[in-house]
């Protein structure tokens, strides 16, 4: 006789993995199930070019991997996960020829940063000193602070719009660049409330934990977390995709990975219409228009410290990022994208043959939008490193549909899980959060706080919802 199961998770994304470990370490019997044949949702690693070549399907560079309260109590060391840390988080190169690197120092960077080098370390240093305590505050669902004092420095700044902020705070062009730019990853348009948060969030971990890549592709994150699961007599069933509730064998609870329209579908007419109209309601952000390369040798950039750096803003000024982000926002077409590039194969010679490279890069485009902007992100790369296109070997080019068609999470290409906006910010996708009005069923996607990014915070935060609830 089959021993009865405790927990069901549909999805084994860092989220699903994250709730899976968390349950199995209650002692819990917990089962997987993945659509795809390997295991990684947004964290994944395959051949997408030529033989040899390993790129990130999705996700590359992972700050909130290493600075995730979760992910930091586990020995993922133990199951062959390396992070490298290179000697810049970041190289935000302009047309002059010249770049500004954020460093692991606050001094170090700011002393790049002319008249705003006090107000900059003013502004990063105490939140890079109290990363502990304000990731355990803003990684997790809405409620009385632990660390008002820490929280009240963030928040008032951050629940500003980004441009706002950044012309308020910041004297020179190239500042208010370097900080436009980080805001960029929310994918919401930067005169949104809360966008500031994602800058000040994603440079403290810059000077805090750096932005790190894992040795051998992000699937080595995936593979870990899988590792760390089945020790503790998780099961994980690959290649079954479960359309209905009804596919699925009793058990107490159940923790989806999914988004808002897969779990309409999933839970068909089992779920209040009440509660259906809110997830209809759920609003996604903008796509992402990806594309990785095989390249013969490293990019020539004209700035020599963009070598320094696995991660690269490409826009230049700090009003170009405000209207590419605007733009894609809006549902307008734009010709000189944001392009957020990550170059691993610098410092990870696991990725390519010897002497050739990876490269990986996005930009947001409208949710859904059938656009090729192929041409245009290489121009922008072409911009800052001329003689770029000499070197490409094979690319590979993703669409919003084609990003979703492998990973159905990215609805329209969204990354996040849903528009990172305030009103979605701590009630995502509806005001119960990690609960649904059936006993027993959960949300654990990265459509649940604290919302995108490879940290499994939002799987760890339904997994214990679960244990309070149902054991």
């Amino acid at each position: 006789m089959r021993t009865p199961i405790d927990a069901i998770i549909v999805g084994a994304g860092p989220n699903g993995l994250a709730a899976g470990i968390e349950l199995a370490r209650a002692g819990k019997r917990v089962r997987i199930y993945e659509a795809n044949d390997c295991i990684g949702g947004g964290a994944r690693s395959a051949n997408l070019t030529l033989p040899g070549f390993v790129h990130d399907i999705c996700s590359a560079v992972h700050p909130l991997a290493l600075g995730s309260p979760f992910f930091s109590k586990l020995d993922l060391a133990k199951y062959g996960l390396e992070f490298i840390d290179p000697p810049a988080a970041l190289a935000h190169p302009f047309d002059d020829g010249t770049a500004i690197l954020l460093k692991r120092s606050v001094v170090a960077t700011s002393e790049q940063l002319g008249r705003d080098a006090e107000r900059y370390r003013k502004l990063m240093q105490p939140l890079v000193n109290n990363w502990d305590k304000l990731s355990s505050e803003i990684l997790r669902p809405l409620r009385f602070p632990h660390y008002p004092f820490v929280l009240a420095h963030f928040g008032l700044r951050a629940i500003r719009p980004a441009e706002r902020f950044v012309k308020s705070y910041f004297q020179e062009m190239r500042t208010r660049a370097l900080f436009a730019g980080v805001a960029a990853h929310s994918a919401i348009a930067l005169d949104k409330l809360g966008t500031a948060a994602f800058g000040l969030v994603l440079s403290t971990l810059a000077h805090s934990v750096g932005w790190p890549i894992p040795r051998g592709g992000a699937q080595m994150i995936s593979n870990a977390l899988a590792a760390h699961f089945t020790d503790l007599g998780g099961e994980i069933v690959t290649g079954t995709l479960i359309n209905s509730i009804k596919e699925l064998p009793p058990s107490k609870c159940i923790l989806f990975d999914v988004t808002p329209r897969q779990l309409l579908q999933i839970l068909g007419e089992s779920s209040p219409r009440s509660f259906n109209a809110k997830l209809q309601k759920y609003r996604y952000g903008p796509g992402a228009f990806k594309m990785d390369w095989a390249l013969d040798g490293p990019v020539p950039w004209t700035a020599a410290e963009c070598r320094q750096a696995a991660t690269l803003h490409l826009g230049g000024s700090f009003e170009e990022f405000v209207e590419s982000e605007k733009a894609a926002w809006e549902r307008r077409f734009n010709k000189r994208p944001f392009v957020l590039l990550a170059q691993p194969s610098l410092f990870d010679s696991t990725r390519a043959p010897a002497g050739k490279h990876t490269l990986w890069a996005y930009c947001h485009v409208p949710n859904g939008s059938t656009e090729d902007m192929s041409e245009l992100i290489e121009d922008q790369i072409e911009r800052f490193a001329p003689g770029f296109r000499k070197l490409i070997l094979a690319r590979s080019v993703r669409s919003p549909a084609e990003l979703e068609s492998h990973n159905s999470n990215l609805v329209g290409g969204d990354v996040n899980g849903g528009a990172q906006i305030l009103s979605q910010m701590f009630t995502r996708p509806t005001a119960r959060t990690y609960s649904t009005p059936i006993k027993g069923i959960y949300i654990c996607s990265s459509s649940t706080p604290p919302g995108g990014g490879v940290h499994g915070m939002c799987g760890y935060h339904a997994a214990r919802r679960a244990l309070r609830d149902s054991f």
